[in-house]
């Protein structure tokens, strides 16, 4: 894809974010995108077939940004349970600006969970590839005892894609970026259970 091509296909992608955040996706039509783009509808229609598309190229481009910023913390030089904690939280809080930066498509974040989904599991693919990288540094730290990092670093991806919704919604009392002992709780939980350590 030349350099061209690749701006005008960014470029319909945010006026597209920018229109579906302002007046909702249902209420955006494909000939809105194409004027406020400047564009006209048959480069759009170049393309993107249908909003449908545009809308999960909207998805896929937010979730790009979010694992830019979850690879820089995969590859900090810092020890691997440091570097967790601040995945966790870089993670839960991006996600929540991405869903609030969006406006009205915070709440086809909520209703439509699964449309969602469905794009981004590319996305899952890769944060699984982070976080696994993670425990095996922590692994070969001596900081983590873990059978198998590939397991772990999916369970973990589940554990973390559960928090969103409610961290988002902020119905996780004590749990906040600023609360960074209500985040060593869960991670503590989610390594050793429940069960009491002597």
């Amino acid at each position: 894809m030349s350099i061209a091509v690749a701006k005008t296909r960014d470029k319909l992608i945010d006026v597209a974010r920018q229109l579906f955040a302002r007046i909702g996706v249902e209420n955006t039509t494909m000939n809105d995108i194409a004027m406020a783009s400047e564009k006209g509808r048959r480069t759009l229609y170049t393309y993107f077939n249908n909003k449908t598309e545009i809308y999960n190229a909207v998805i896929e481009s937010e979730l790009n940004l979010l694992y830019r910023s979850l690879e820089t913390v995969t590859h900090k030089n810092l020890p691997a349970d440091e570097k967790l904690l601040e995945f966790i939280l870089i993670r839960l809080e991006s996600i929540k600006n991405v869903v609030f930066r969006n406006g009205t498509l915070r709440a086809d974040f909520f209703r439509d969970i699964w449309r969602v989904e469905n794009v981004r599991k590319s996305f899952d693919l890769r944060e699984i590839a982070c976080i696994r990288s993670i425990l095996e540094d922590g692994i070969r730290q001596g900081i983590f005892d873990i059978p198998d990092s590939h397991k772990m670093a999916v369970v973990l991806h589940h554990a973390f894609k559960g928090l969103e919704v409610p961290y988002i919604r902020g119905t996780m009392p004590g749990f906040t970026s600023s609360d960074k002992s209500g985040v060593n709780n869960i991670i503590n939980l989610l390594y050793n259970g429940i069960k009491r350590t002597e």
